[in-house]
């Protein structure tokens, strides 16, 4: 097996269909062999008679893991271990990929030169953002709404690549291991970014992952997440898992170095960050700056979190 297209799911029975026909429509060399494992990550919905439709359907193509352990990242480590590929490729369960997705995105994984790859994640046709956000430039925050857009130049990747549309070779995660559960969207949480952390591992040891802005998937824009309280909570936890992804350190004369960190982004962060939100006119800079106060204000809570669990 060449490739292996990993999906994990929970409760999305109704829009899983659409993603799994984008999959079985990939048009890849009939000289690359490659499967699609579907996670099941203990949904209580009709997810199972869906995707068992769908193994029965293509045989041979698709197969049905039930990983009963709840979070993302615990369900895509199942399907890392049930794999049988070089190569895994993942995707979300409530996109639509274009159909030469899969090979634009893991031809060039055939080369040990790249260690992983990322595509772009665009909305759908016609979507236009509320004036307050900024999608896109130095002040983009489509995070909150899975969106991964870099341009049309082809190159490496100086950030981690979206969850949504990302490949690794299997050697990556032999090497540098699975993805963190203590990371990962679990439930209602909007606690995530492990698999920001799992490509800032490999960046941090000078691996190359490439962007290939021709592997395109399509992420719907739930109306839910278009308000400004969603962007706030987004940025708060992901504040937190910035926290939680860095490495434990060693005190400093005797105290918890979070406490440290706590004054630091007291005195030089959340104060400038905070006149940015109040000072600017801009609507979408406004609100990007205050983005940002949530952000940190995330930071600060968490090493708070992690100075009293010492």
């Amino acid at each position: 097996m060449k490739v292996s297209v990993i999906l994990c799911t929970f409760n999305r029975s109704a829009t899983l269909p659409s993603a799994l026909d984008s999959l079985v429509a990939q048009v890849l060399s009939p000289s690359v062999p490659w499967e699609i494992v579907v996670v099941d990550n203990n949904s209580s919905d009709e997810t199972r008679a869906t995707i068992e439709r769908y193994c029965n359907r293509y045989p041979g193509r698709l197969r049905y893991l039930f990983e009963p352990q709840q979070g993302l990242s615990r369900a895509r480590n199942a399907g890392i271990r049930a794999a049988r590929g070089e190569i895994f490729a993942f995707l979300d369960d409530d996109v639509v990929a274009d159909r030469d997705w899969l090979s634009n995105l893991t031809s060039a994984l055939s080369d040990s030169v790249w260690a992983g790859a990322g595509g772009r994640v665009v909305p759908p046709e016609g979507f236009s953002p509320p004036h307050w956000l900024t999608l896109g430039g130095d002040m983009d925050l489509g995070g909150p709404l899975a969106l991964f857009d870099l341009g049309m130049m082809p190159g490496d990747l100086k950030r981690a690549p979206f969850g949504a549309n990302m490949a690794f070779r299997r050697s990556m995660f032999e090497k540098y291991g699975d993805f963190r559960v203590d990371l990962g969207r679990c439930g209602s949480s909007l606690l995530s970014g492990e698999e920001t952390e799992f490509a800032n591992r490999l960046l941090a040891a000078s691996e190359r992952i490439r962007y290939e802005p021709t592997a395109i998937v399509h992420h719907p824009v739930p109306a839910e997440r278009l308000n400004e309280k969603y962007f706030r909570n987004w940025w708060f936890d992901f504040g937190r898992g910035r926290i939680i992804e860095r490495a434990r350190r060693p005190s400093l004369l005797g105290l918890s170095r979070e406490w440290f960190s706590i004054l630091n982004l007291l005195w030089r962060f959340l104060p400038v960050r905070t006149m940015r939100w109040l000072l600017t006119l801009s609507p979408p800079k406004r609100f990007y700056h205050k983005c940002q106060v949530w952000l940190t204000v995330g930071e600060i809570v968490q090493n708070y979190r992690v100075a009293f669990s010492r």
